[in-house]
């Protein structure tokens, strides 16, 4: 709803009639609900009635989507105590359990359908995907269950349509932009691919000429290259190295110039094509990846443009937002937003302290609630309350000089490389007990002097993790070495090597910098591994399943010597003792694939002991398995963590931090983060614990109260914030932006230039 009216004096609370107060605090509703969906970039067309607006919020609300994901979890892992399984439960249970994930998926997609339009929601083929597999399901769990009650043992073919719920449900949007960068990246992987096994294959007649007639044996006794199909699985695996040197070893030890012809093959397909597909993967992961996060700032940029539509009012010649409802606005999008952390915000949108914020401005606000603003509240150290002189002595203030100098943390990170040394040499020795000892006092002496510098309360704070990593662990070398006789040492004094996390001139701000990665590379390499793993038990038991049995290594009757299966006697996979290496049950069947990721040795062995085990095209399964999964899955998390990292080491701070830092000066309440741990912490500003942050004419009038603030460390709340740094700097601030419809079409080919040169290029 635009609003066109002249400069008011009072709130405009003060002067609506009741109805149109009441029509008021609709659009407020609605136009938090577009803000609340920038913040959180979440893309869900929603209707804009009242009713559906309260039934988005409470669709949105955190209670809902954990428990959406407990039961996509536990949906997913009943695959673990149905049969086949190491815990097998009785059907009824595990199909009562299923029901009620059912019910529980169902409720949502209705609750999703109550809120959208019925064309969108029916249009949405992720809707359907969780209609249709919510059928199929109830159909097999009924097929089977009626085949259990006459005894005929069936088979449950929908258990790998399970990943579809954690995929199609729309909080799963990072999985899906996986999924889709997956997708869109195999068309441009293709064609290496099939260049790539088109030299496999010119290999292969290659080997087949040189070998194929010299009556060459393996060590197992059987012609060597002689079926062209034969050779070309043991050069694929040879790209995997999982064979090598075995492979080459009859043609070498027959004439040691053949190797020239694997030495040829190794460089031309393990070197340069693996390096080749990393490459590309990279480059078009990147392009898909960095087309997904323009959607994202645009759909962001549109969401904010919308809100504003709805609240602007008209000052002179522009339209703006004024303070009363840009204020009730952040308080509707943030609830428990403190009102220092409320007036801070304020007084970075409204520039000019005229009362409104302008349409660039109030653009800015989904990227400020990002921003993480912490309080600090000053209190003494109780030694200066108690006996002030004491602790405001020199050599009291020489101490905590020393303890707050860099040099400080410098020594000790040698001595904790000292006591690694110590830790690896023999602790029998009388010398090396005793020097844990001086170690340990040492380390004791560190937290006694931090504790005498810093104040405690805010040195233990609750958000303090490496000063109680190093309580802890010290805690734990204490006494394991004092309690020698019942546990020994050696066990925990290990841990002290851990110390070296915990100083400022370790690698400590290596790993901070690697912990707001995570998340997103964990869904970025897990979510499409789970769904290519997931069929890929299920798939591979029904085809081999209890043709190997779990034989324990050391039983020596002659079923375990063959893994319960005479096709077995003699092949390299009984050899090796690979018994338990089987799909007998889905915990064995993702170890195996778990091995067959790492490829060393086992693509070769287990592969060819299945082959003997079924049927030799059983190795297009392995050879399927380490294509998609090593090949490319793998590829594209290497990929995503690249850029990640590049984004998270590469880019300084955003605008929006310099432009809240400067303010946080301005007003007298700034401080260094290397400055807090003399204050203690009081959690985000964002919470109500806040208190006041004064004001312009008062500068210090917090700082008068103890509080003071910084921006945290974890600076952005989600993934997708952190990349779209990444492309912010692309879109003018004054930009209106394309239409949704346009959006939503982007394709990675807009982003680049028809007849690129240099200097565009550049």
């Amino acid at each position: 709803m635009n609003v066109s009216a002249a400069p008011r004096m009072s709130p405009p609370s003060l002067t609506r009639c009741p109805l149109a107060s009441s029509q008021w605090e609709q659009d407020l509703l609605l136009a938090a609900a577009y803000v609340s969906d920038a913040q959180y970039n979440r893309n869900v067309p929603f209707e804009t009635s009242p009713r559906a607006i309260r039934l988005y919020y409470f669709y949105n609300h955190w209670t809902l989507r954990v428990a959406t994901y407990v039961f996509i979890c536990v949906d997913l892992s009943l695959a673990l105590f149905e049969e086949p399984a190491l815990f097998p439960l009785p059907f009824l249970a595990t199909s009562i359990v299923e029901v009620l994930c059912l019910t529980a998926f169902f409720g949502r997609l209705v609750h999703f359908a109550k809120v959208t339009p019925q064309m969108v929601f029916w249009k949405d083929t992720k809707n359907i995907c969780i209609l249709v597999t919510i059928a199929l399901t109830l159909l097999d769990l009924i097929i089977y269950g009626s085949l259990e009650a006459v005894q005929i043992h069936g088979i449950r073919w929908s258990r790998a349509f399970r990943p579809v719920f954690l995929i199609n449900f729309p909080e799963s949007r990072q999985i899906r932009r996986a999924l889709r960068s997956l997708r869109n990246t195999l068309p441009d992987i293709l064609y290496v691919f099939l260049l790539f096994m088109f030299s496999v294959l010119i290999f292969s007649l290659m080997a087949l000429k040189l070998f194929g007639d010299r009556g060459l044996k393996t060590a197992e006794g059987s012609p060597y290259l002689t079926n062209i199909l034969e050779i070309a699985f043991e050069l694929y695996v040879l790209v995997t190295t999982a064979n090598s040197p075995d492979v080459m070893m009859p043609a070498y030890d027959f004439n040691r110039w053949y190797s020239l012809y694997f030495i040829a093959y190794i460089i031309i397909n393990t070197y340069i094509f693996m390096s080749v597909f990393l490459a590309v993967v990279y480059n078009n992961y990147r392009k898909h990846l960095k087309n997904e996060i323009r959607k994202l700032v645009y759909l962001k940029r549109h969401k904010m443009m919308e809100a504003f539509k709805i609240l602007k009012v008209k000052v002179g010649t522009e339209f703006v937002v004024r303070e009363a409802e840009w204020k009730r606005l952040a308080r509707m999008v943030v609830p428990d937003i403190s009102s220092s952390h409320l007036e801070l915000l304020w007084r970075i949108s409204d520039e000019g302290q005229k009362g409104h914020v302008d349409r660039m401005n109030f653009l800015r606000l989904a990227d400020l609630l990002n921003i993480q603003v912490v309080t600090v509240n000053i209190r003494k150290h109780p030694l200066e309350a108690w006996a002030p002189r004491v602790y405001q002595s020199s050599a009291s203030l020489f101490v905590q000089r020393m303890v707050r100098h860099r040099a400080f943390v410098w020594v000790y990170d040698v001595i904790i490389l000292v006591n690694a040394i110590f830790i690896a040499l023999d602790e029998r020795s009388l010398f090396i007990s005793r020097a844990e000892w001086f170690f340990l006092c040492l380390y004791v002496a560190e937290i006694l002097l931090k504790l005498y510098t810093y104040e405690p309360r805010a040195y233990l704070g609750r958000k303090q993790f490496w000063n109680w990593f190093d309580i802890l662990i010290i805690i734990a070398a204490l006494v394991a070495t004092v309690a020698n006789a019942t546990i020994q040492s050696g066990q925990c004094r290990q841990l002290s090597v851990l110390e070296l996390l915990a100083g400022e001139g370790s690698p400590r701000p290596a790993a901070a910098g690697c912990v707001p990665l995570c998340p997103g590379r964990l869904v970025t390499g897990a979510s499409p591994a789970r769904w290519s793993t997931t069929p890929s038990p299920s798939s591979g038991w029904k085809c081999s399943r209890a043709k190997c049995g779990s034989f324990d290594p050391n039983f020596t009757s002659p079923d375990a010597l063959v893994c319960g299966n005479p096709a077995l006697r003699g092949s390299a996979f009984a050899r090796a003792r690979y018994c338990k290496n089987n799909f007998n049950d889905l915990a064995s069947a993702f170890l195996l694939l778990t091995e067959l990721t790492v490829v060393n040795q086992c693509l070769a062995l287990i592969a060819g002991g299945f082959a003997l085990a079924t049927h030799q095209a059983a190795k297009l399964y392995f050879i399927f398995f380490h294509v998609v999964v090593v090949i490319l899955i793998v590829n594209i998390f290497i990929a995503f963590i690249l850029e990640a990292f590049f984004v998270a080491y590469s880019l300084e701070k955003s605008e929006l931090e310099t432009v809240i830092e400067k303010k946080i000066q301005e007003l007298g309440v700034g401080i260094q983060e290397e400055e807090e741990q003399d204050k203690k912490p009081t959690d985000n500003v964002g919470s109500k614990d806040g208190g006041s942050s004064g004001g312009d004419g008062d500068h210090g009038g917090a700082a008068a109260k103890g509080l003071y603030c910084r921006i945290a460390s974890n600076k952005y709340r989600t993934v997708d914030a952190l990349l779209q740094r990444m492309f912010e700097s692309e879109i003018a601030p004054d930009e209106e932006g394309p239409s949704l419809d346009e959006i939503l079409s982007f394709s990675p080919s807009d982003m680049y230039v028809k007849n690129p040169n240099f200097e565009n290029s550049a």
